[in-house]
């Protein structure tokens, strides 16, 4: 059981500004320019500083053992093939490996070895679900109330139910946020949701542009505007509108997978891709759903964040990437020039959403440096379910908390040493969440 634990973060008038129009109160990203919205422009704003924010990208099944690597430091680190895409931020990331999450071992294969990614927890088989909150959740209990949505969770695969063949529940597999022992996270799969959560779209307002609705308020403030923040406001509302595009043509089929459900007497979470409305293009459905993480902190409308990037055992096929077998079936050829294949792509999303972040000015760095982002995998060798050592990246400095560019490895260090919940642990305490036990672990994790 955790001790107790308490919110140090003192409260603080943050330098948001909103847009407001017909029914949407829209923010922006930090404006030094522009006085906070509902102040008196003359008052004098304190303002700690710049938030800290936390999430969590999950892939399943391992990765491929002889590609994953790193050596040496800063701009001299040398990436194997599957981390290149990091290339252009590799001064910004840690490469951590040997970390191992106790309780997903020695337990079977598959979901109870992911269920439990960002817990630590001992996981129960049969029909009641037992496990414990995840550090995601313990962090947006005690620390979201300072922004208007705790914490965002989004998929892009489908929960399912069920049980596998060790008697442990499906849900363990297909959900990586866990708000407590026995009820995961409910999981936003679609990006047009994930979208409106945002922005406020609700009915009718979800059939006209976002932009369009706080035109008015924009065009005065770009008015009041310094140029530096003139350029970042343009730069922004761009952006917006960008993904919005892109959003508009996932809506559309989504409300034609909802008529088809109900025509056929079923729910869209028993429809297969693309009938159930999800993107068809995994590529486009994962990049739009780390660009609705990075609007989000970049607004602040929340600090804590998991993308599901594929759940455990994945369906998922990669015809782009010429790979013929579906996830879980090629992570049992874990050496092949196809898993290899698969690996990148996947630590290419975490290179996406960094580079997204990293190009978001926030004072005299960028939201990315004032971010910790995790790259997790339940285990490593998708052939032998191992999991005594899982990959695990981080990208972000964690507002000057976390020192990166860095390659950290504990495999020799004894299994009390090597805890994965003393990573987070360790996170948790350098944003302001004091604890002297999370999971399994009592001590932060050395040399971070």
């Amino acid at each position: 059981m955790n001790k107790p634990i308490t919110n140090s973060q003192s409260k603080t008038v943050g330098r948001r500004t909103l847009l407001k129009g017909a029914g949407v109160a829209m923010a922006l990203p930090w404006l030094d320019s522009i006085p906070v919205w509902g102040l008196d422009p003359a008052a004098t704003v304190e303002t700690g500083p710049f938030p800290q924010r936390f999430a969590a990208m999950f892939m399943a099944c391992g990765v491929h053992p002889d590609h994953w690597w790193a050596k040496g430091s800063g701009a001299e680190m040398e990436l194997s093939d599957c981390l290149k895409p990091m290339e252009p931020l590799k001064q910004k990331l840690n490469v951590i490996q040997g970390l191992f999450n106790k309780n997903s071992t020695g337990v079977g294969i598959h979901p109870g070895q992911t269920g439990n990614i960002l817990s630590g927890a001992s996981l129960q088989k049969g029909s009641e679900l037992r496990g414990s909150i995840s550090v995601d959740q313990l962090l947006a209990n005690h620390l979201g109330q300072e922004t208007a949505q705790p914490s965002m969770v989004l998929g892009c695969e489908q929960p399912i139910t069920g049980y596998h063949e060790t008697n442990f529940s499906m849900a363990y597999s297909s959900h990586i946020s866990w708000q407590n022992a026995t009820s995961p996270v409910p999981m936003e799969v679609y990006p047009s949701l994930a979208f409106d959560s945002l922005f406020d779209n609700r009915g009718s307002r979800r059939n006209k542009s976002v932009l369009d609705r706080v035109k008015e308020h924009a065009e005065s403030l770009s008015r009041q505007a310094s140029s530096s923040d003139k350029a970042k406001l343009d730069e922004y509302l761009t952006s917006v509108r960008e993904v919005e595009k892109r959003i508009d043509k996932t809506r559309n089929n989504q409300q034609q997978a909802i008529e088809r459900a109900k025509n056929k007497g079923t729910s869209t979470i028993t429809m297969a891709r693309p009938d159930n409305g999800l993107p068809e293009d995994i590529r486009e459905h994962m990049r739009l759903m780390c660009d609705i993480i990075a609007l989000a902190f970049q607004t602040d409308k929340t600090r804590f964040g998991t993308l599901l990037l594929c759940r455990d055992i994945s369906g998922l096929f990669y015809p782009f990437l010429d790979v013929r077998n579906a996830h879980h079936s090629a992570s049992h050829n874990e050496k092949s020039d196809d898993w290899k294949k698969v690996t990148t792509f996947y630590c290419s999303q975490l290179a996406y959403l960094a580079e997204r972040l990293d190009a978001m000015p926030e004072g005299e760095g960028t939201v990315l440096d004032n971010s910790c982002i995790v790259f997790v995998n339940n285990m490593w060798s998708g052939s032998k379910h191992d999991s005594t050592k899982v990959p695990l990246l981080t990208a972000g400095g964690l507002g000057g908390t976390l020192e990166t560019g860095r390659t950290l490895d504990y495999l020799e260090d004894g299994d009390e040493n090597r805890k994965l919940c003393s990573f987070y642990l360790s996170i948790m305490n350098r944003m302001g969440l004091k604890a002297d036990q999370f999971g399994d672990a009592d001590a932060e994790l050395a040399r971070l």
